[in-house]
């Protein structure tokens, strides 16, 4: 949020009499933003208020694309979710500190560099082409933002770089006065890490990145408490089920994240899904993975359809994990081709809920479904595979596998015309193009 934020008013700033307006999108649904505590405590700490951001459900990229009104520059992402390939065309610049998986062209410039922070790069981009542009309040937000991924520049924790180090130094030069680093830190992580009173739907929605490949969809949450705890949660088994019916993933990949004294990190995995098959093979994965390794070990779980793992690698973070499943999903969609079609629907392995309350039909078993390969990408449209999506908390019943559903235009829109006059104030006379900087992940 902070790297589009800051490159935003960047090109706002330095775009001169281009008539352009520079719109910041912030990556998620507004019904999210709420859960991103983080995020809510530094933008109010630096003075921006919420009813001045646009999120992604409040705008209309493709339409604006289609008017040919459309720029894109994406941070903290280098590749556009299945859903939004139609809008790569769109694209002229890159920055990102992810694995490159962008093909190179000409019409689009990229920024990359497996730093700890993006804002890192959004930083040293701003300093050294306008750096005018930094003020105490962009200076504040990057440097928030910085602290925190970085884990206070701690070495321990395996995330900081000698260039994040070096542009946190560089802020903390031109404006003394900003929050001492260790107190803003500990403000951060702890609204980070602050569950209470979430669902679990809530909790896994937090800090989540969807990828899918044939015809299994992957949610992979950063959940930010020991595994033990997650695992006591009542009533756990049947609101993962709940949750994968709803959101329509097949298997979900939680990696629990927790901190000592000295900032290290301690992580821990587990895999749930109500198929064994798509379970076993998930696990799998991050058991195989060589580059780099988990080094994984196996724990005790109180559920049949939940595996359990210490990881041993506690400096291989989602960032890491992420392109691990990616291959996995490349090659299970060959599998899927070789293997041709199933039927429409196959209902999956049923388990007892513990807590016995009612299920479909009066069942206590929580049912879980899955449409076959070919239907399920007509749903989703992923014909990707690998492919990381932007996940959003759609309106439409997630239960319903109806096409055409007068619920699936989701929420209202943002119209072109409204954002011209809610971003009037920042860039002036709008016109044009919209040059939009469309952030990927906190």
């Amino acid at each position: 949020m902070v790297s589009s934020l800051a490159f935003a008013y960047f090109l706002s700033t330095t775009s001169g009499s281009s008539c352009k307006t520079v719109v910041p999108v912030l990556n998620i649904p507004r019904a999210e933003f709420p859960l991103r505590l983080d995020n809510v405590f530094l933008l109010k700490e630096s003075g921006v208020p919420s009813e001045a951001l646009v999120f992604r459900d409040e705008v209309d990229l493709a339409g604006l694309h289609r008017a040919k009104r459309l720029v894109l520059s994406l941070v903290d992402h280098n590749v556009l979710p299945s859903a939004d390939i139609d809008l790569e065309e769109a694209v002229v610049e890159v920055i990102d500190h992810h694995h490159l998986e962008r093909t190179p062209s000409t019409s689009c410039s990229v920024t990359m560099e497996t730093v700890g922070s993006c804002a890192t790069l959004v930083t040293e981009y701003i300093h050294h082409k306008a750096p005018e542009v930094l003020d105490r309040q962009v200076a504040q937000l990057l440097y928030g933002a910085i602290v925190l991924d970085c884990v206070n520049m701690a070495p321990e924790a395996g995330k900081v770089t000698p260039k994040d180090s070096l542009l946190a130094c560089l802020l903390e030069s031109r404006f003394p006065d900003l929050p001492p680093r260790g107190a803003l830190f500990q403000s951060l992580q702890s609204a980070k890490f602050d569950i209470s009173g979430l669902s679990t739907e809530q909790i896994l929605l937090k800090d989540m990145k969807a990828v899918s490949g044939g015809d299994l969809r992957l949610a992979v949450s950063a959940v930010y408490m020991t595994l033990d705890m997650f695992l006591q949660r009542k009533s756990l088994q049947r609101e993962l089920c709940e949750f994968c019916h709803k959101h329509r993933f097949g298997a979900v990949v939680a990696m629990t994240i927790s901190f000592n004294e000295r900032s290290e990190p301690h992580r821990q995995l587990a895999v749930y899904s109500s198929s064994t098959l798509y379970r076993e093979e998930v696990s799998q994965a991050l058991e195989k993975a060589r580059n780099p390794s988990l080094c994984t070990s196996p724990m005790s779980s109180p559920f049949n359809d939940i595996k359990s793992y210490l990881q041993g690698n506690a400096l291989a973070s989602r960032k890491k994990v992420l392109p691990i499943l990616k291959d996995f999903l490349k090659e299970w969609d060959k599998k899927q081709v070789h293997c041709g079609e199933t039927e429409d629907f196959e209902e999956l392995d049923n388990h007892f809920d513990p807590t016995g309350s009612p299920g479909i039909d009066g069942d206590s078993r929580p049912h879980c479904f899955s449409a076959s390969r070919h239907h399920r990408r007509r749903l989703l449209g992923a014909e990707d595979s690998g492919m990381e999506e932007d996940f959003q908390v759609p309106a439409t019943p997630m239960n319903s596998l109806v096409e055409g559903c007068p619920l699936d235009a989701g929420l209202p829109q943002i119209s072109a015309e409204a954002i011209l006059e809610k971003f009037s104030c920042m860039v002036g006379e709008a016109g044009g193009n919209k040059d939009v900087s469309w952030p990927g992940d906190q």
